[in-house]
């Protein structure tokens, strides 16, 4: 299980290397690497690990659902935006493993997406394979 404190109500984290060290450790040369968040409020994805990209996709999932636009689930927490914005996003990646390292493009790289925070966030990662 790997672990994240997240600093901000909506952030970026660039979780690669935490991922890396699972995938070495596990000893697999070949199989995929499952990477799912035990949360409604953020999600993962894979893509380039750029600021200005960063910011521009946060950006965009506050247009796309904008906070208190008068989500019925907003009586609680008043976080509906944050399981929305989850919810296109989705909740895990799948990245294959070759001789025992991720296969990922050039500039892929694993990010997790806070967009309900600060909080402590739990990450499961899973390597299947041989």
């Amino acid at each position: 299980m790997m672990e994240i404190e997240t600093s901000n109500q909506s952030e970026i984290v660039d979780i690669t290397a935490g991922v890396e060290r699972y995938v070495r450790e596990s000893g697999i040369e070949d199989g995929i690497c499952l990477v799912y968040s035990l949360h409604t409020t953020t999600a993962l994805m894979i893509n380039e690990a750029d600021d200005a990209l960063l910011n521009d996709i946060l950006k965009l999932m506050e247009r796309i659902v904008p906070q208190g636009a008068g989500y019925k689930h907003d009586r609680g927490e008043g976080n509906a935006h944050a399981h929305l914005q989850a919810a296109l996003l989705g909740s895990s990646v799948v990245i294959p493993v070759e001789k025992g390292k991720l296969a990922l493009g050039r500039w892929q790289r694993i990010l997790f997406v806070e967009l309900d925070g600060p909080r402590k966030r739990r990450i499961s990662v899973r390597i299947i394979g041989e």
